[in-house]
């Protein structure tokens, strides 16, 4: 893993892929346990943790307010016995959406929380709102001055209190960070119209073997009765559905046969039905694998590539299909015979990548929140710009299909969500290699 924004990768296009990948930790899942770690007042043991910048952000975030951290592979033991009530690293909290997440554990746990304003992929309006208001509803007095969040208990309560939330978004992450805060709360907090995606599930399960009482997650009403105390736990994180997705489409875009072992193919049940749309078979299969969640088993996936047809595809809220696979599927629909539409309406500037892939020689016009595409029989290589994490991902897809070498700038992005990509395409056969400028 590196962060070298002047590094580029190199990729010579039309290689067979064949073999098998590892699919790493959920970084989205991993990130938001690593802040739920706060609130116990002990060690707890994350396992199957990937290797990534945001990860190591992360860390960061938590050092600074007075977390011990230990890291070993995919193992990161988080000690969180005494904290500092102090404010985030700036630097750090603007580089990284997920940074918010501490709210909710500071708050509930210590009384008070001191959080600058998030930053993370420039991909549209992810505003905070829903996080404060679900908060404000739970007793807590929350203001912003100087993009800095300040939130406190209100007058001589020493908890939050239980209340009834409903978010007029199902966002991923608002449900987080209430969800988190309710588990220390005095009572029962009830957030109705919650995000449903397993990352939030995972969440819940984590607290729940930590002592916390949090039934239905997963669904559109999450109920969480306030405990006391919560203790240390040891736990895996879920594999990374995105991940998984984003090589399930390199099999498809390379017309190749992989295998990815350590997948939960209930989470990819919208990426697979489309990848059956336009026209590949994903055969599923028993492996001696992890358990994640308590009882979910993991699973090895093969895709099977055919004949490429157009379909379309709207992105939506869990279990909707992912705008995190968007940019993927719009270079693999790019090569794919007919016409296709693409409608992201989860981000409102998620279609950057485009301009990117008319480079390369795709027939793809944006008109609003559509990318309209005509599938062409071959796309060539070319210089293109990453403009955020799952855009650097379909830039390298387009260029293992492309005719020559495509240079991705940008890396920085891509560093961000994929543990060690370049390693693992190279371990099925991709021909690509990361140049770094010298004097960098």
């Amino acid at each position: 893993m590196l962060e070298d924004s002047q590094a580029v990768l190199e990729i010579w296009g039309r290689s067979s892929l064949s073999g098998n990948v590892q699919i790493s930790g959920a970084k989205n899942s991993a990130l938001v346990l690593m802040a739920g770690s706060i609130l116990c007042p002990g060690k707890c043991t994350l396992r199957n943790v990937p290797n990534l910048v945001d990860i190591k952000r992360m860390g960061q975030i938590l050092e600074a307010l007075g977390v011990k951290l230990k890291r070993q592979d995919d193992v990161i033991e988080i000690d969180a016995t005494k904290i500092n009530p102090t404010e985030a690293p700036y630097d750090v909290v603007s580089q990284l959406r997920a940074s918010f997440f501490v709210i909710g554990p500071l708050l509930t746990r210590l009384g008070t929380a001191r959080v600058p304003l998030p930053g993370g992929c420039a991909i549209g309006a992810r505003p905070v709102d829903l996080h404060v208001r679900g908060l404000q509803a739970m007793g807590a007095s929350v203001s912003i001055e100087d993009g800095v969040v300040h939130a406190n208990l209100v007058g001589n309560k020493q908890r939050l209190q239980g209340g009834k939330i409903y978010l007029d978004y199902p966002s991923v992450g608002a449900t987080e960070t209430i969800l988190m805060a309710a588990t220390l709360a005095k009572g029962e907090t009830k957030i109705e119209n919650a995000a449903q995606e397993p990352e939030i599930v995972d969440l819940a399960n984590f607290c729940n073997q930590m002592g916390a009482k949090v039934t239905g997650a997963g669904t559109n009403t999450i109920t969480i009765q306030g405990v006391q105390e919560l203790s240390s736990i040891e736990y895996n994180v879920i594999p990374d559905r995105i991940e998984a997705g984003t090589f399930l489409v390199a099999g498809a875009i390379t017309k190749s046969e992989i295998t990815l072992s350590s997948v939960i193919p209930e989470h990819l049940a919208p990426v697979i039905a489309k990848l059956n749309e336009i026209g590949c078979q994903i055969v599923i299969e028993d492996e001696a694998g992890k358990t994640f969640g308590g009882d979910i088993q993991s699973k090895r996936l093969r895709i099977v590539p055919g004949e490429l047809c157009g379909t379309d595809i709207e992105t939506l809220p869990y279990p909707g299909f992912p705008t995190d696979m968007q940019a993927q599927f719009t270079a693999l629909l790019s090569i794919s015979k007919g016409n296709s539409v693409i409608s992201e309406t989860v981000f409102e500037n998620r279609l950057r990548h485009v301009a990117e892939l008319q480079r390369m020689g795709t027939n793809i016009r944006v008109k609003g929140n559509h990318a309209i595409v005509q599938g062409v029989a071959m796309i060539s290589g070319a210089p293109v710009m990453a403009t955020d994490l799952r855009a650097s991902a379909a830039l390298v897809l387009a260029g293992l299909a492309a005719e020559g070498k495509t240079t991705v700038h940008g890396l920085q992005h891509l560093d961000r969500g994929y543990e060690d990509l370049e390693s693992k395409l190279r371990g099925l056969g991709a021909k690509l290699e990361r140049i770094i400028p010298e004097g960098t």
